[in-house]
């Protein structure tokens, strides 16, 4: 698939995401939703490092420490959360 293609899929796909993630937090305020919340921002956050930053084929610490973070950021978010 060229290039072109895969920066137009990722940027459809974020749209997507991005509306997802307004539905969500607008639906209410519960633990659950926000929880959903922060799983579509980890799928956000996936797709903008192995689609825009182009890691893919990078090597496997790197795709290893740029998906790490954000489980990291999103889990103390989830623990604040409940405290």
């Amino acid at each position: 698939m060229s290039a072109s293609k895969v920066l137009i899929g990722c940027w459809f796909g974020l749209a997507v995401l991005s509306v997802a993630t307004v539905i969500l937090g607008s639906s209410g305020s519960t633990l659950l939703l926000a929880a959903c919340v922060l799983v579509v921002a980890l799928v956000k956050a996936w797709l903008i490092s192995d689609g825009f930053m182009e890691l893919r084929h990078a090597p496997l610490q790197w795709r290893l420490l740029l998906a790490t973070w954000p489980v990291v950021m999103a889990g103390g978010i989830l623990v604040a959360m409940l405290l």
